[in-house]
């Protein structure tokens, strides 16, 4: 969502690298091209203004004009105010005291409220809790229904006692209060800890839309009331938030569809605007496309320094730790990398998510965004279709296949030859990579690879010769032979082969001169 945005800034950044020093004409330039990316982006008016200010007052100041680099600390600068306007600090749920903890879902209708749910529930449910959710959105058409079918997906209860509206003609029935507060002793009786409840939107703010979402808040006292705002409204979701906030005194916000292509700028405007920080952010249709709003690795991921601590959380939720034991013992013990060992390891990186999101998390992201934008997620599934349309055998010897078993192995796949070839090109490029990895060679092309090999090579070169310079080791060998002659040589009796020796002097029996080499 914020890839024009991301872009905007860090060509403006390239522009400040290699300076020595920052002059007041290129911080006030800088900070004009901060402003232009931010409106360009739909970021409200008020909020840039205060944010291109803060910067500017912060870039002349004495923390620029005495580092060591100056374009750095500027990039420091815009993104510890991103990080302010984002909200600041990340903000955890505030759980009741005596359970169950009360979550009221409020917003227009087509945000995402229902999905949004869902998701929420799935999360809490992942981290221990036992959530339920309340169906109190009686007006829009096949709410409830949409609401059950979420719950069902998250293994989670619904408290649903009327169906809804399943038209836009028939008349709501039930009232959406009692639901609310029904829902709540329901959950309090079954004993969950946590309880969702889903309320009606409308397409615009209305006087009606308001006073019913506040009764509900006055009959159910909600610990945490979430605003949720769909990403991709424009200037628009500045004005909404206002008057939720009026409304409804929300104490949370979630965004929502932001994996949308939309400039999203708004969504950076509403915690600003509202003083209410934003919680969670909703990334895609899935259950599981849900994730922890963090401040600062969004502003990471919005100046292309990446996000690698979602990354490695990712990991570590989805990553079959069985697998990686199984995994670092081969490399341990030094054993080949096969293609079912590369199947395995697709199976785990597909459980992560989409591999577009997983790439966009890395920094320097921006750099190849074209390559990545034409990244197709479906060529995991035709690898996977490649390495299951070949025999046990083959996958352990990869070696053996020759063109008639490329031919049958394209046609079991549904792929081509060419594919089958290329698969199998990557398939040996990384069996490489594996082995230099297991001889502890580190990653080829990489910084320190090949390390260990060097040092064994050194070593050896040491035990053959020992200075580089042969003039050195002349000399060296010269010392060495003339210290060998002066030292004991182990002669008899402990004496010197060059020193005088008088038998005489050790009064020996009679005779037994001739045994030391005396007539």
């Amino acid at each position: 969502m914020f890839n024009s945005l991301s872009d905007r800034l860090t060509a403006t950044f390239k522009n400040l690298r290699g300076k020595g020093r920052l002059t007041e004409a290129d911080i006030d330039g800088t900070a004009r091209e901060i402003r232009r990316a931010l409106l360009d982006a739909d970021v409200a008016v008020p909020v840039v203004r205060g944010f291109v200010a803060q910067v500017k007052e912060r870039a002349l100041g004495a923390e620029v004009s005495e580092s060591l680099n100056p374009g750095q600390q500027v990039v420091k600068i815009v993104n510890e105010e991103l990080v302010g306007i984002l909200g600041g600090e990340t903000r955890r749920l505030n759980l009741a005291k005596n359970p169950p903890t009360v979550i009221m879902l409020a917003g227009l209708q087509g945000a995402g409220k229902t999905t949004l749910a869902g998701k929420l529930a799935k999360h809490l449910k992942a981290e221990g809790h036992t959530p339920m959710l309340v169906a109190c959105d009686l007006q829009r058409p096949n709410a409830v229904k949409q609401l059950q079918i979420n719950g069902e997906r998250a293994g989670v209860p619904v408290y649903a006692p009327h169906p809804g509206v399943s038209s836009e003609f028939d008349t709501p029935t039930g009232d959406p209060v009692t639901v609310a507060r029904d829902g709540v002793a329901e959950a309090k009786a079954k004993l969950h800890d946590i309880v969702i409840v889903d309320t009606a939107g409308r397409l615009g703010v209305d006087t009606e839309m308001m006073a019913q979402a506040a009764n509900i808040r006055a009959a159910i006292n909600p610990d945490e009331v979430l605003f949720v705002i769909d990403a991709m409204i424009g200037q628009d979701a500045v004005n909404t938030a206002q008057a939720f906030h009026e409304g409804v005194d929300f104490t949370g916000v979630v965004l929502s569809k932001l994996d949308g292509d939309a400039r999203g700028g708004a969504a950076l405007s509403v915690a600003s605007v509202t003083g209410k920080p934003v919680m969670f952010a909703s990334t895609g249709e899935n259950l599981d496309d849900f994730e922890i709003f963090h401040p600062d690795r969004m502003a990471s991921r919005i100046l292309d320094m990446g996000d690698v601590m979602t990354l490695i959380e990712q990991a570590e939720k989805n990553w079959d730790k069985t697998e990686a034991e199984r995994m670092a013992k081969k490399f341990a013990d030094q054993e080949d990398f096969t293609l079912d060992d590369f199947l395995a390891q697709m199976a785990q990186i597909k459980k992560m998510g989409s591999m577009k999101k997983l790439l966009g998390m890395m920094p320097g992201a921006q750099i190849s965004r074209q390559q990545l934008e034409q990244f197709d997620e479906r060529q995991i599934d035709r690898v996977e279709a490649i390495v299951r349309s070949m025999t046990q055998h083959e996958r352990v010897a990869p070696k053996i296949i020759n063109g008639s078993r490329r031919a049958r192995i394209a046609k079991g796949s549904g792929v081509s030859v060419s594919e089958v070839n290329q698969m199998l090109e990557r398939f040996a490029e990384a069996q490489k990579m594996m082995k230099k990895m297991a001889a502890g060679g580190g990653i080829p092309g990489m910084p320190g690879a090949g390390k260990g090999a060097a040092r064994k090579a050194k070593a050896k070169g040491k035990k053959q010769q020992k200075f580089g310079n042969p003039a050195k080791a002349a000399q060296a060998e010269l010392e060495a032979k003339n210290k060998k002659a002066a030292a004991p040589t182990g002669a008899s009796f402990g004496q010197g082969a060059n020193q005088d020796f008088d038998p005489s002097s050790l009064n020996l029996p009679a005779g037994f001169e001739k045994y030391l080499g005396n007539k």
